[in-house]
């Protein structure tokens, strides 16, 4: 498969003059020039989670989308394949991406940061020939922060993905069978052969008799 990496940018400028930067796939050297803000722990310490991203942009399939003020992380989306001791990677797809982790930091939240990452990770096609997927799991979401009910939170990240085109499909993974908010979402590229549709059924689905 072929991973088309096209780098984009965008501008946002806030009220007080200052300028958000919203780009990539970042490349692993200037990610190793940035710094990550404080607030970026929802899954690992900001150090940790910084090298991190680091690994992934230095993966043939991984590409970081981040936000930044000035050389300072403020927020991320990850691409990458499915963790090999995921379900995921049973189909041994080469083409099968994940969406993983979307963080923002608390200070940058209302500007619309999470959406504008990931519709310019989409950009030009650059994910047409993949079939991209994220699972959501309610024990990640923020509900303390946000003050959302888990209901509404889910609505919230449905939202997101589908401004991209991921739309809900079913499955009878565990994870994501254990609470009624969790769910798999799905953006099939419209350069993707129906081989690798079909494969991706037969990861989604272990009982077919169940559907």
């Amino acid at each position: 498969m072929e991973h088309r990496k096209m780098y984009k940018k965008l501008s946002i400028m806030l009220p007080d003059g200052r300028e958000l930067v919203v780009e990539g796939p970042v490349p692993p050297e200037k990610l190793k020039k940035l710094r990550m803000h404080a607030d970026l722990d929802a899954f690992r310490r900001p150090k940790d989670q910084h090298e991190a991203l680091i690994e992934i942009a230095s993966l043939p399939e991984g590409r970081i989308i981040a936000a930044r003020d000035a050389d300072l992380i403020v927020g991320y989306v990850t691409f990458h394949y499915p963790d090999e001791l995921e379900r995921w990677s049973e189909g041994g797809m080469d083409d099968l991406i994940e969406l993983g982790a979307v963080e923002v930091a608390d200070d940058y939240r209302s500007f619309g940061l999470g959406k504008r990452m990931i519709q310019l990770a989409f950009e030009d096609g650059q994910l047409d020939n993949a079939i991209v997927y994220t699972t959501e799991y309610y024990w990640h979401w923020d509900l303390e922060g946000t003050k959302l009910s888990v209901w509404d939170y889910r609505k919230m990240m449905e939202q997101l993905m589908k401004s991209v085109g991921m739309v809900w499909f079913a499955t009878d993974d565990p994870e994501i069978c254990s609470h009624p908010a969790n769910c798999l979402m799905v953006r099939i590229g419209k350069d993707v052969p129906l081989s690798s549709v079909e494969a991706f059924d037969r990861v989604r689905f272990r009982q077919r008799f169940m559907y």
